[in-house]
């Protein structure tokens, strides 16, 4: 068993570091949502053989900041039959968690900062990854609200879509997390890291990894999983009612959320602040600032795929969106993890390790050939079922639904002489 993680040199800064500490993350939050939404329409213009932004500062880039002043000084319009206090409270409450959540996030080792040795982590816990599952729940609270407190049908319809969505994929996320958890015999984040030193966690964990990265996209509600927002079904989903700053809250909890995701996926699965082959053959490659930048570079290859994802992929549909989280997801997570946990069992009883993943991985072997079998054998027994009749020859009953609708092409109304 790996050893307990060491969290003495948490909780001893002073005041005005830990100020300066939340400072830092705060405003690097900002600066990233600002660099990020400028980036994606511009990678997303790129993608799609357009421009994108080019007027407002060199090459657009100061177009973020303009409609987030815009957002700032437009006139707030209330609906009359909201609930007011509700109303009012749900961007708080959608923003602040966002936030919160980077408070365990290690950006890089021990360094000295203005003569104080202190890690680039503003605290850590024993339980540091739970925290940010706990706190990035407490988020769909505020989508919740302001869908139910807009008294319209759109905004509740987005926001019940986003309430399902949330658990549907937060129970994969967790399961992804466990095996990680096993794997590193600690859930702080600053020990996941450390037991990344040798190798990073998406080689030895992949599923794990391919299960999270999943399950992120759909937690922050972005395409092709941005059900709770669709545009062609909701109008705009949960913030339809919403206008000005209120509104633009939403959108900095979206961006930050992006931020957040990303920098956990880097912390689990990346080997968090360690710097990436070959820049880690140097030797002062992990030590002092350097990693604060291996850090961000690994954040904003998760941010380039969100991105990527948006400008290529069509929306689900919501059953096919449900059917992936509940069906494919969360089974292939607990086979995993327990596959995890009988390794991890073995090698602590002493047992040679290649023998025993030999073993486990002959077990999924036959496990993934029946399940490949089984949808052989279901899609044999539809094309066995015959071609589709074509509408020329089938019956045509117009109140079969319930309710008279009128014949599609090539059908014919029946005779009289039929009904009767």
């Amino acid at each position: 068993m790996s050893a307990p993680a060491d969290l003495s040199a948490y909780g001893h800064d002073p005041l005005w570091l830990i100020v300066a500490k939340a400072l830092v993350i705060f405003v690097f939050l900002l600066l990233t949502t600002l660099v990020a939404i400028y980036a994606e329409r511009k990678v997303m213009a790129r993608m799609q053989m357009r421009v994108g932004p080019n007027r407002v500062g060199p090459r657009g880039m100061l177009q973020s900041l303009a409609d987030g002043v815009k957002l700032a000084l437009k006139e707030g319009i209330t609906p009359a039959g909201v609930d007011k206090p509700i109303y009012m409270l749900a961007p708080i409450i959608a923003v602040v968690p966002a936030f919160m959540a980077f408070a365990v996030v290690p950006f890089g080792p021990e360094v000295s900062i203005f003569g104080t040795w202190s890690p680039l982590q503003l605290t850590d816990l024993p339980v540091g990854v739970l925290y940010i599952l706990a706190v990035t729940s407490i988020g769909v609270y505020g989508i919740v609200l302001a869908g139910w407190s807009s008294g319209s049908t759109y905004p509740l319809l987005g926001a019940l879509r986003s309430t399902a969505q949330v658990i549907s994929y937060e129970v994969a996320m967790g399961l992804s997390f466990a095996a990680v958890f096993l794997y590193a015999g600690t859930m702080s984040t600053s020990g996941i890291v450390s037991a990344q030193e040798g190798t990073w966690y998406v080689f030895l964990l992949l599923p794990s990894f391919l299960i999270y990265v999943t399950a992120m996209v759909g937690e922050t509600n972005r395409a092709p999983f941005d059900l709770p927002e669709a545009e062609g079904e909701l109008v705009g989903g949960f913030h339809t009612e919403y206008s000005s700053l209120k509104f633009a809250m939403f959108m900095l909890a979206e961006y930050v959320n992006m931020v957040t995701v990303s920098a956990l996926a880097t912390t689990l699965f990346l080997g968090g602040w360690h710097a990436p082959f070959p820049l880690n053959l140097w030797d002062g490659a992990n030590s002092g600032w350097w990693p604060v930048l291996w850090f961000i570079g690994k954040v904003w290859f998760f941010l380039f795929v969100f991105i990527w994802l948006r400008s290529t992929l069509p929306r689900l549909r919501y059953d096919q969106f449900m059917n992936l989280g509940w069906k494919i997801l969360i089974p292939g997570a607990l086979v995993w993890v327990m596959t995890i946990a009988t390794v991890r069992a073995f090698r602590n009883a002493g047992y040679n390790t290649w023998l025993v993943l030999l073993c486990v991985g002959v077990v999924l072997g036959i496990a993934l050939l029946i399940l490949v079998a089984n949808v052989f054998r279901s899609r044999r027994r539809e094309v066995g079922s015959g071609p589709e009749k074509p509408l020329e020859s089938r019956p045509f009953d117009p109140m079969a639904g319930g309710f008279p609708v009128p014949p599609m092409p090539g059908h014919t109304a029946p005779s009289e002489d039929s009904h009767a």
